[in-house]
């Protein structure tokens, strides 16, 4: 007790927590899906804070565009080829050791998405896409576990904590058919943006965690660091007919699961395999072919025709290097061929 004292003396001194907040905090689970520029800022917050169980997960790797805004890497873990979720839960654990770190390398679907909310008591949305964020937005509702979303572009910004049967939903404030458009690959962010977004989520969901209901904003928050505004939209009433959280619907559970998937703006195509991959074998089948590159966790193949591909043990290839579904599948076919 006296190592916590220590630690969370100043976060203890704020009253709305105090010791029994903070021994709340430590009792909770939560889930952060998408350890990017919203996931390493939400992660790293809850891990100071001495929440008591932290799952992160996330498909991708570190690469160096990475550093401009990601807080929790550096050129090391770019250099090691790392997924984020273990470079992530690296850096936590040295952060607070006291705090349980589950750092799962996957890409969130319908089909493994009850598994990773299991036992949680909150899901906070890191992710960079609506399909993503739907799914979470479904899958929390159905399950009655709030949903705490945040999106960052440019140096705009939008943040929501939604309640199950408190709040509207997601849903009731986007339409899935309006969520096409800018992204951070295509017209940039600013780090400070990513910051303020994270933070907004984590601090609704503190007061969330330690039962100080009344103090939560229940507003979806739009704001523009550089134009210098913002706007507050209540959340007093659901849309009617929204298929979440009046019809109880969940459509992005039910939805048809894509095996191949653009990453918009990365020049990307990801094809999800129905069976894993043996890194050790594929890296003997391949280095005859093509420059391989091996770690725990992924095989970097640089191919003859230009393009690369990233394996991950749990059947993802990404094909990077074109957005063109036919080449990939042409330069998947050719190399993998299943």
């Amino acid at each position: 007790m006296e190592n916590t004292y220590e630690r969370y003396s100043r976060q203890m001194l704020f009253q709305p927590i105090g010791e029994s907040g903070q021994k709340k905090l430590s009792d909770q689970k939560v889930l952060v899906i998408g350890v990017g520029a919203l996931g390493t800022v939400l992660s790293n917050h809850l891990v100071r804070a001495g929440v008591g169980m932290v799952r992160i997960v996330d498909r991708d790797y570190v690469e160096q565009s990475n550093l401009q805004r990601q807080m929790l890497f550096d050129e090391e873990d770019v250099a090691k080829h790392l997924p984020k979720a273990i470079a992530a839960k690296e850096k936590l654990k040295r952060i607070n050791s006291d705090v349980e770190v589950d750092a799962i390398v996957c890409d969130a679907s319908i089909e493994n998405i009850d598994s990773l909310m299991d036992g949680v008591d909150l899901v906070l949305d890191g992710t960079d896409n609506f399909k993503t964020r739907f799914l979470l937005n479904d899958a929390c509702f159905k399950k009655g576990i709030p949903f705490a979303y945040g999106g960052a572009v440019s140096a705009r910004g939008m943040s929501a904590l939604f309640i199950p049967g408190e709040t509207p939903c997601l849903r009731c404030f986007i339409d899935h058919g309006e969520t096409q458009g800018q992204t951070c690959d295509t017209i940039g962010v600013i780090s400070p943006i990513v910051d303020i977004v994270a933070s907004y989520q984590v601090v609704e969901a503190m007061k969330y965690l330690v039962g100080d209901k009344k103090a939560l904003r229940n507003t979806l928050r739009t704001f523009d660091l550089w134009g210098n505004h913002q706007y507050d939209m209540k959340m007093t009433k659901a849309k009617e007919g929204c298929p979440t959280c009046q019809k109880k619907e969940y459509p992005a559970l039910h939805a048809s699961g894509d095996l191949i998937t653009t990453l918009c703006g990365r020049e990307t195509v990801q094809i999800q395999r129905e069976h894993k991959i043996d890194l050790n074998e594929w890296s003997e089948r391949l280095e005859r072919v093509a420059e391989v590159k091996k770690t725990p966790f992924l095989l970097r193949v640089q191919l003859t025709e230009g393009e690369k591909f990233v394996l991950f043990p749990d059947g993802r290839v990404l094909i990077q290097g074109t957005e063109d579904i036919a080449r990939a599948k042409s330069l998947y076919s050719k190399y993998i061929g299943d």
